[in-house]
């Protein structure tokens, strides 16, 4: 009987995938190896069994322990996403113009500090750090020059933007619409994750509630206006990068989710009207078979949260869809090209693990930001891993290795421990303002630290296989001008542009920040009329007020 329901829905499968596949234009017919031995789409286990089917179940098809596309890079590469951005809006233009005929093929933009914490480059509080890691952008202005030239309905873009998340976000739809492109054809992501920000990294502005308003009322502007824009990227990145392990990132980053979700749905909103454009945002580290099995125990772990739990019907609400981008907190500033040898790992780890999306960090990222030499290297390492090395040739390929799968399981049952812990505490949002979280991943850190510092972990070229008196490599740097030229521009804005009209806008915001309507068109009504982020978020900290940890 067993046998049977197997082998009816792996039929139902095929069927779905050969039409899907027919619509593919340009389809590679048949995959084989070097030595000319054909590779088949997927493979199983002789035996299907209904216990198999419902632990792994098929690519594409739910708990998607196996990928979230039935075809998985068969049918695409994932996105190869450079992570990108420093000094003014032109530099930074020429460096995504640069990356997209190197083959990249979508845009992800680091911000600087200010524009992070939403301050204006003549703020005092932003001296000496505009432009320095990441792009300045003050105003609409900013953001054109940003993307001129850039076809915003044919390129997908992410924006690494938290607490100011909604602004940069009305800035990007209204370049788009003076593109003459609307915004429901508009595609991309906001991290827009607040949580993981007073866990791990603290580029945070406002309190908890009225930053989880503002969360929320982006994911019910989006549902409606621009419904192929991913809502949040939901980030176990800083997490790990602030010294978690693989479990505990995945952990914390579902108990956010989960608060994510539980915000929207107190807010009035349906599942399936928010949950499809939920996205998110993994590590790739050095361990190479916890990575692979960390992802597919994600996706088997959300699907049944979001199906199980809070009884979406969509399945595309139960997709766990990831970016990834190599561990930062890997890199040595000592003999930096062996970190290329460390992102290649980390980068064949994430597509092993069946990631959506990929950025692989530059050699030189620990010492500086990153050359344009570099940022190539960078990229060629996931061009090589997509076109050279056939572990694209066939869905999950490591489904089957005993390693893997009980990786996998432990590293599920661990997380639906610390899931529970935290559900206990009373949330994610609780758990954040006791510290829990933040103790965790101390510890952790902690614990790691020492391990270097004995020797017990080994860090080529740091603890062990060191090169005395070694050359630094060439590195890029910022024009230490930069500030002053933005100031510059700043002050020619505002003679220019109509202040009765900023004016009038900032007041409507006021009143709505008092209030209880969604912020999102009176953040977007600002935008337009040219008003700065610091003047937008300058309204809101008065309102809202600013978040001071415990």
């Amino acid at each position: 009987m067993g046998k049977n329901k197997a082998k009816k829905a792996l039929q139902a499968w095929e069927e779905k995938v050969e039409a899907r596949l027919a619509k593919v234009p340009e389809r590679k017919e048949k995959f084989e190896t070097s030595s000319g031995i054909e590779v088949e789409r997927v493979y199983f286990p002789e035996e299907l069994t209904d216990e198999y089917m419902e632990k792994s179940g098929l690519p594409g098809e739910y708990p998607y322990t196996r990928g979230v596309q039935p075809t998985m890079y068969r049918g695409r590469f994932w996105t190869m996403r450079q992570y990108a951005g420093f000094g003014s809006a032109e530099e930074t233009n020429k460096r995504f113009k640069y990356l997209l005929e190197q083959g990249q093929t979508g845009l992800s933009c680091a911000f600087d500090l200010p524009t992070q914490i939403g301050y204006d480059s003549d703020d005092p509080m932003s001296t000496g750090e505009v432009g320095k890691v990441g792009v300045a952008i003050d105003s609409l202005e900013d953001m054109e020059i940003l993307l001129d030239g850039i076809p915003l309905d044919k390129v997908s873009t992410s924006m690494t933007i938290n607490a100011p998340a909604s602004v940069l976000l009305a800035m990007y739809i209204a370049v788009g619409e003076k593109q003459g492109v609307p915004p429901e054809k508009l595609s991309g992501t906001i991290q827009n994750d607040i949580l993981k920000e007073y866990i791990a990294r603290g580029t945070y502005i406002f309190p908890p509630k009225p930053s989880m308003r503002l969360i929320t009322d982006i994911f019910a502007y989006c549902a409606k206006n621009v419904p192929k824009w991913n809502t949040i990227s939901i980030s176990g990145y800083h997490i790990r990068e602030a010294g978690s392990t693989a479990v505990q990132e995945v952990a914390f980053t579902l108990a956010d989710a989960v608060a994510y979700v539980e915000a929207a749905l107190e807010a009035g909103l349906d599942i399936d009207d928010f949950a499809p454009q939920l996205s998110f945002f993994f590590n790739g580290h050095n361990n190479f078979f916890e990575e692979i099995a960390k992802f597919r125990a994600a996706r088997r772990i959300w699907s049944r949260l979001m199906k199980e739990k809070y009884g979406a019907k969509n399945p595309k609400s139960w997709q766990f869809r990831v970016h990834t981008q190599t561990g930062g907190s890997t890199l040595t500033a000592q003999q930096p090209d062996n970190n290329i040898v460390r992102v290649t790992i980390q980068a064949l780890a994430a597509v092993l693990g069946g990631t959506q999306s990929l950025h692989t960090n530059s050699r030189d990222e620990a010492l500086a930001l990153p050359t344009e030499e570099s940022a190539r290297i960078a990229l060629r390492t996931q061009q090589i891993i997509a076109y050279e090395t056939g572990v694209t040739d066939t869905v999950d390929p490591l489904a089957g290795s005993y390693y893997v799968e009980s990786l996998t399981d432990q590293i599920e049952q661990r997380v639906l421990d610390y899931l529970k812990k935290i559900e206990d505490m009373g949330g994610a949002v609780s758990a954040v303002e006791q510290g829990y979280m933040q103790r965790e991943i101390h510890e952790k850190a902690y614990e790691f630290q020492k391990k270097v510092e004995s020797g017990e972990e080994v860090v080529v070229g740091v603890n062990r296989f060191r090169i005395e008196g070694e050359k630094q490599p060439e590195l890029l740097r910022v024009d230490p001008s930069l500030g002053k030229i933005q100031r510059a521009k700043l002050e020619k804005l505002r003679e220019r542009r109509d202040n009765d009209r900023v004016k009038e806008t900032l007041a409507a915001l006021r009143e709505g920040a008092k209030g209880s309507d969604n912020l999102m068109p009176l953040i977007l009504d600002a935008v337009r009329a040219y008003a700065t982020i610091g003047e937008i978020c300058g309204v809101l900290r008065e309102e809202f007020g600013e978040y001071r940890p415990v």
